[in-house]
């Protein structure tokens, strides 16, 4: 297998996975669809993984709300499940990549000595590298909910810039893309909340009490969609269809045409998390031509959402 290939592992996250039954037999075949993404990372053998994932008002707050932000050294918050505390990031590698996309002069990006990560990154991690895994990876953080959002095609072209940079280092480089595809969970709006909630999205230390509480109501709303409730948006197949047949034609410039307000309306307030995979397609995108090894995708109603796991790589 030569150097200088890249691959990607995009996956939707849900805490309500293992909680809150998506019908049918889907919870056992996203189970399996795991199992051999996970294999394809093993058999990819990469020597670099660059990770792009959303934050949910968790780790990333208005106190400092860039577009895209490079982890240096990070630290899990320990949210639904995931790992709390110091996360084995590769800082020398994430300064460098840091100093060669802003090198480029296309797209501005953040850099963070203490980026915090909330289950939006850590649960696909998890899933391909096992819990509590020791892996070495850089964590790139892309707002997916804090208002005003970028254009896709700053996304994209924020991507490309990150590749063109991992092109440098010459190496097995695997992308991975957490979140989606079309859902509707509570998403706090700064512009409509109380000035006590503004607060809470500018600056919080949350105690674990708190957590548990927030979790227990995002717990609760899944369950009421579960049970038929129509105050959340159903899952929209004919949209997740158009995103995952933009990232596998390889003409990735399609998403620039991606209005915010548009992806919303059809793909409910989580949907904004695609730019995580957008992110990380564009990124695989600047070694040449890709192929989908493997595309997988369920319509759960009883969760409202569309659960994708994605696999692409380049020429090997």
């Amino acid at each position: 297998m030569s150097n200088g290939s890249f691959a990607v592992a995009g996956l939707s996250h849900a805490p309500v996975l293992g909680r809150v039954d998506p019908g049918g037999t889907i919870y056992d075949e996203i189970l399996e669809a795991v199992d051999r993404a996970r294999k394809f990372v093993v058999d990819f053998d990469p020597e670099v993984v660059v990770s792009f994932g959303p934050d949910h008002f968790n780790g990333v707050l208005y106190e400092m709300m860039p577009p895209f932000c490079i982890g240096a050294q990070a630290a899990g918050v320990g949210d639904w499940g995931t790992y709390e505390g110091p996360l084995p990031v590769d800082s020398e590698l994430a300064r460098r990549l840091h100093y060669d996309v802003l090198d480029q002069g296309t797209v501005d990006v953040a850099r963070s000595e203490r980026l915090y990560v909330d289950h939006g990154m850590l649960q696909s991690l998890e899933f391909l590298f096992g819990e509590r895994f020791s892996r070495e990876f850089v964590p790139v953080f892309v707002n997916c909910v804090g208002k005003p959002l970028s254009t896709m095609q700053r996304i994209r072209l924020f991507g490309e810039a990150l590749g063109k940079a991992a092109l440098k280092l010459d190496k097995r480089v695997l992308f991975t893309a957490s979140g989606g595809l079309s859902h509707d969970p509570p998403i706090a709006d700064f512009d409509s909340v109380s000035e006590q909630a503004r607060e809470r999205l500018i600056h919080a230390e949350i105690t674990p009490e708190q957590r548990a509480a927030r979790e227990s109501m995002i717990l609760a709303a899944a369950e009421e969609k579960a049970a038929g409730s129509a105050k959340y948006k159903d899952v929209n197949v004919a949209w997740d269809r158009e995103v995952l047949d933009v990232l596998s034609s390889g003409d990735l410039t399609r998403a620039d045409a991606w209005r915010n307000d548009w992806m919303v309306a059809e793909g409910g307030s989580g949907a904004q998390e695609m730019r995580t995979w957008l992110a990380a397609w564009s990124a695989m995108s600047t070694a040449g031509a890709y192929e989908t090894v493997e595309e997988n995708y369920w319509a759960s109603q009883p969760w409202g959402c569309g659960f994708g796991i994605v696999t692409a790589r380049t020429a090997w």
